[in-house]
């Protein structure tokens, strides 16, 4: 019965549901500037509904940033800015995993080779004497079985005892293999720590300076940094937060350095940084040109290498391989303490986001889900009217129910989103004369009728619809 209920309850809602169909991306032929109107409001009012003190945003396609924005503060006072810093943790690996990549195309190592043979000293307590070698490449797509962390507890709440690259040498004879290597999925910030390890040994250089010389400034990401800044935080680099308390509030997170776990989690960008890493892959995946790589070795680094059966990971060489809209994306995320960040590509569509927060216990993840979801559902074209509706757009309280519902123009339709809302879900209202609306359902037939209500002086102060009246927040 309750099974029944619930069937019955479904088929009402979809009867009644918003009508839309997911477009392809066009930024030469489609007009998003309503599209990016909503964006701007909807992750303001997320920041504020998450208590999140701060994040930025950005998408680009192949040429240009197409779109940015900056929400909340820097630091408790200052306003976030586009050009802000984070700490942008495990997307340092991309990074490493370039380097390492270079250095196989120059002939220096093999992505087959053992790690021993590179580092001599390697030295791990290993029970799986008859497995594979534990090699760069099975490192590079996590599948090395090596532990997660090195033998230090640098994550730990207030102080985040991060260990020197001989302090993490010297616990490799206390730590052992968790599986035999080629076997399982195993994310380690050791592994890819030691990758650092051989680009300092390969090259007799500085891992800093061979990622800055080689990686960072020929792509003029001049933001971006190997480390945290002491310097640098609290002004151009944000102060981070954590996760929300019991007390529903965020505390400020002390200043860390990752150091000798820098290759895996230490480097420090901003989201226009990271663009310029994204359209360098966009440009390179389509070109017969070396720049910094071959196109042929990104192109790998870009595959599959690792599909894991017991938790559906897909890993390529030092990316993430991510199942989104129903095609492969490449990319990274980042966690760590008082910092999230995520980057998202995708050469065949050339086209990237990528997102940053300054706190932890969120998911900057729903935030590129989000405006990508928005952006999918323009059918606006270049050239056509926009805002026709913007007298009837802003806040409307929708109390107790959700907390509000924000209308916008939306080609010739209006668009309603309630919210709080981690994926900004659009309803779409047909004009169909002066200040009546009908609700466009699935099928594309119009649904229930939705009445804009003036004041004596022709002035928008609700909405109504079911018979219930939704006021305007003029506040």
């Amino acid at each position: 019965m309750k099974n029944f209920l619930l069937l019955i309850l479904i088929f009402i809602y979809s009867c009644d549901s918003t009508y839309y169909k997911s477009e392809n991306i066009n930024f030469d032929n489609k007009e998003y500037s309503e599209a990016f109107q909503l964006i701007d409001y909807w992750l303001e009012a997320q920041k504020d509904y998450e208590k999140l003190p701060g994040l930025t945003a950005l998408v680009t396609d192949k040429n240009e940033t197409k779109w940015a924005g900056s929400f909340g503060f820097s630091n408790g006072v200052q306003p976030m800015k586009v050009e802000n810093t984070f700490s942008i943790c495990s997307i340092s690996k991309l990074f490493t995993a370039v380097a390492i990549m270079q250095l196989v195309e120059d002939g220096k190592i093999n992505l087959d080779d053992p790690i021993q043979k590179v580092l001599p000293w390697f030295d791990i307590n290993n029970d799986f004497k008859d497995a594979p070698e534990l090699t760069i490449k099975s490192i590079l797509s996590h599948s090395s079985g090596l532990p997660r962390e090195s033998n230090h507890p640098y994550w730990s709440w207030p102080d985040f005892p991060f260990p020197t690259k001989q302090d993490v040498i010297d616990e490799l004879e206390n730590q052992e293999m968790l599986y035999p290597p080629s076997k399982y999925y195993q994310y380690s910030n050791l592994g890819l720590s030691l990758l650092g390890f051989i680009v300092e040994e390969v090259t007799q250089t500085s891992f800093d300076d061979y990622v800055n010389q080689n990686i960072l400034i020929p792509l003029s990401m001049n933001n971006t940094k190997t480390y945290m800044s002491s310097e640098d935080y609290g002004k151009n680099l944000t102060l981070g937060y954590s996760s929300l308390n019991r007390n529903n509030e965020r505390e400020k997170v002390n200043f860390f350095n990752a150091d000798g776990i820098a290759a895996a989690a230490g480097f420090t960008s901003n989201v226009e940084d990271l663009a310029k890493f994204a359209r360098w892959q966009i440009d390179l995946i389509k070109s017969l040109e070396k720049k910094i790589l071959s196109p042929q070795t990104l192109k790998l680094m870009h595959e599959i290498h690792w599909d894991d059966k017991l938790t559906s990971v897909t890993r390529g060489l030092g990316f993430g391989v991510y199942n989104f809209d129903g095609e492969n994306w490449v990319g990274h995320g980042g966690s760590c303490p008082g910092y999230r960040s995520q980057l998202y590509i995708n050469t065949n569509k050339e086209l990237a986001y990528s997102v940053m927060i300054n706190s932890s216990g969120t998911s900057p993840t729903k935030y590129i889900d989000g405006i990508h979801e928005i952006l999918s559902n323009v059918t606006l074209k270049k050239g056509e009217e926009i805002n026709k509706f913007e007298e009837f757009e802003g806040k409307y309280i929708s109390q107790p129910w959700v907390s509000e519902t924000y209308v916008q123009s939306w080609g010739d339709n209006l668009a309603l989103v309630s919210l709080p809302s981690d994926d900004p879900y659009i309803s779409l209202y047909k004009h169909i004369e002066g200040d009546i609306f009908k609700k466009i359902l699935n099928n594309n037939e119009l649904g229930q009728e939705l009445k804009i209500i003036r004041d004596d002086n022709n002035k928008v102060i609700a909405y109504k619809t079911h018979q219930n009246i939704y006021k305007k927040d003029f506040n």
